[in-house]
């Protein structure tokens, strides 16, 4: 008999010294995984942890949540949130994870996989998996310095060269992760080709930690296959959650809903961005979200375009609902035009 997807994605997992009871998590994305949008998932409900956008980790220790533009939650998402840090220096990745523990966060996530021109010059993100020393001793001084669960997100390195994958996954492994978030694509590839899954398969082999799959997972039928083609413990979405916030509820638990649930949800969004941001940051936020947003329908180059242009979130709103009054024509799998 086939297996079903939910029965997989709601087996509890442990992570550590904890547990989350759904294996399907929202990846950790900068600049998308703001607090607006993880308000909007958690009303949706159906993962089984949300992960924060990259936070500076020199900044941290001193950071304001009521100011910080990315070190920012909301207490009612703690137990399930995740921070992710970026960093490179091992003491200072430390310091930063102290005081997440101290916030009570489920767990801290070491970004070893942004792979941004940025980023990588100062040597941060997938630049660090050029030292692997380095970035076992970032782990190792980050796991002496918090209890809580310790995850690590990186990908193959700089060199299409699987070995290289699992010889860092052992790295992390013995150095005290809890567990991998695993994006089986070179770091200079910005999504040209699709993720190598048969690597997420050679790192799970190569582990007693549990490993999460992501990368090119866009339906319920990629889900099922990441699982059983890799033997991945859980998927980490990034990209179609942007697309479909209600995706996590949709999958784990049957959550149904019509064609309205798209011009609703991009617009309790909108509301929330208000809410959180100021107007500025909240707009860009949203155009940001526009992108994926649009991959869902056939003429979601209109939608997309028209939202850019937009001056204002008010204006953002009624572009939204002039693209909404026609018939709703959407795609079964998105438009990866709008994913690069």
């Amino acid at each position: 008999m086939k297996p079903e997807l939910a029965d997989i994605l709601n087996q509890p997992l442990a992570v550590g010294n904890a547990s989350i009871a759904k294996r399907l998590v929202m990846a950790p994305m900068a600049f998308l995984g703001n607090i607006a949008f993880r308000e909007l998932v958690q009303q949706f409900g159906g993962y089984g942890l949300l992960f924060t956008e990259m936070c500076s980790a020199k900044r941290i220790p001193q950071e304001n949540r009521y100011r910080s533009t990315y070190f920012r939650w909301r207490d009612a998402e703690l137990s399930q949130l995740v921070c992710q840090i970026l960093g490179a220096d091992p003491l200072t990745m430390a310091l930063a994870a102290r005081r997440i523990e101290a916030e009570q966060f489920f767990g801290v996530d070491i970004n070893f996989g942004c792979s941004k021109v940025s980023i990588c010059r100062q040597n941060c993100g997938a630049a660090i998996l050029n030292t692997p020393d380095l970035a076992a001793k970032i782990v190792s001084e980050v796991r002496k310095a918090i209890s809580i669960p310790l995850f690590v997100k990186y990908r193959i390195g700089w060199q299409d060269d699987p070995r290289t994958a699992v010889d860092m996954a052992r790295r992390f492994e013995d150095a005290g992760a809890d567990a991998l978030t695993f994006h089986p694509r070179v770091a200079p590839d910005r999504r040209s080709r699709p993720a190598k899954w048969e690597y997420i398969g050679k790192v799970k082999q190569a582990v007693a930690i549990p490993v999460f799959g992501n990368g090119d997972v866009f339906d319920q039928a990629d889900c099922l296959k990441m699982l059983m083609t890799t033997g991945c413990d859980g998927v980490a979405i990034g990209r179609m959650a942007i697309a479909r916030p209600w995706l996590f509820a949709e999958w784990t638990e049957g959550y149904r809903c019509g064609s309205e649930i798209y011009l609703d949800s991009a617009l309790r969004l909108a509301g929330l961005l208000e809410a959180h941001f100021e107007a500025p940051r909240a707009l860009r936020r949203f155009k940001k979200f526009g992108f994926y947003f649009s991959a869902s329908f056939k003429f979601g180059h209109t939608l997309c375009s028209a939202i850019q242009k937009a001056e204002t979130m008010t204006e953002a709103k009624e572009f939204l609902h002039q693209f909404f009054e026609r018939p709703l024509e959407t795609v079964s799998r998105p438009n990866l035009n709008f994913f690069s």
